[in-house]
């Protein structure tokens, strides 16, 4: 399938790698406002059309599938936007910023019989669902500790004044919205929709949160999601239960697994052999979906999406973290 990109920042780059990688998709079309920036990405991955003008980009037949990586606040209109003109929509996460957004864009989708796809990468790979079929090793859950923590030098140009979009609630952002959502959907990809939640934000003088813990409560234990833009920390992510322990590294990206079992201390590595750039697996499973028409899995990730930005939506609730999109009407 051909695909087109908006946004021309790394992260798009690392996108257009991994779709090279996976044979499924074939680059036509790079999107931009600087018409300079959109011909040196078309030229350094062998584009042939260049767009500064989105009504025309998603006028065009000359791809099927968008990428969508622009700031968060955009992401809802140019979903919207291509959607009704027939194309599949990948959008990076985190989706939408409200449960409002998310639920016309799927209507949108439907009316118009594309899909519609949250590119969150971390459950589609191969370490997630090692970890999701020997989960039972664990015996019952007690409980567990899901974080990313990863200083932002962004924070550095906040601390002298400037305000990037990541700090900004005019651009949907904040640590929870940016890094609070891979281990977010790693524990609704294992545990499920937590009974309730609690966050717990260090706020910032911009309206967002820096750093945050959200605690998911569920029938007889509590899961842990520590995100962070202004701190660091190696330490791992744990999962205990009552007969074992797993371990893992940065659950943005699922790279090393490991079962400790209480009784015997013996500890079992779960190696897998997976491409560094783990946006191959997402795309997979995306272009799976769409080949084979595959409703019951695109209605599974379609819900999983739904209860993370609930639970986004409920966190920022609490904490009285408002965006611009909070005002919107449908």
């Amino acid at each position: 399938m051909r695909f087109a990109t908006v946004g021309t920042s790394t992260i798009t780059d690392s996108f257009i790698e991994a779709a090279k990688m996976s044979q499924q998709l074939t680059l036509t079309g790079v999107y931009s406002r600087s018409i300079d920036k959109a011909k040196e990405m078309a030229n350094r991955h062998g584009a042939t059309h260049v767009f500064t003008d989105l009504d025309e980009m998603a006028e065009s037949d000359t791809f099927d599938i968008v990428y969508i990586a622009s700031p968060n606040n955009l992401h809802f209109e140019q979903s919207v936007q291509f959607l009704r003109q027939g194309k599949h929509v990948i959008c990076e996460k985190p989706f939408f910023s409200t449960l409002r957004e998310f639920h016309e864009a799927y209507r949108v989708a439907d009316e118009h019989n594309v899909y519609l796809f949250e590119a969150i990468r971390n459950i589609q790979t191969p370490i997630f669902k090692r970890l999701k079929e020997n989960l039972h090793k664990v015996g019952q859950i007690r409980n567990a500790t899901i974080q990313v923590q990863q200083y932002s030098s962004r924070y550095d140009k906040l601390l002298k004044g400037e305000v990037t979009n990541v700090f900004s609630p005019q651009f949907s952002g904040g640590a929870l919205m940016d890094m609070g959502v891979y281990p977010l959907y790693l524990a609704v990809g294992l545990f499920g929709k937590p009974m309730e939640s609690h966050y717990y934000p260090t706020m910032l003088e911009t309206g967002v949160d820096g750093s945050g813990t959200l605690v998911l409560k569920y029938h007889d234990y509590v899961c842990q999601v520590i995100c962070s833009k202004i701190t660091h920390s190696s330490n791992p992510s744990e999962i205990n239960g009552e007969k074992g322990v797993f371990t893992f590294n940065n659950a943005s990206s699922l790279k090393t697994l490991n079962y400790t079992d209480l009784k015997s201390r013996q500890i079992e590595n779960y190696h897998i052999d997976q491409y560094e750039n783990d946006k191959v697996y997402e795309i997979q499973t995306f272009t799976d979906i769409i080949n084979q028409s595959d409703r019951s899995r695109y209605m599974e990730l379609r819900r999983l999406s739904e209860v993370v930005l609930g639970i986004l939506e409920e966190s920022r609730r609490q904490n009285q973290i408002k965006f611009p999109a909070d005002l919107k009407r449908f």
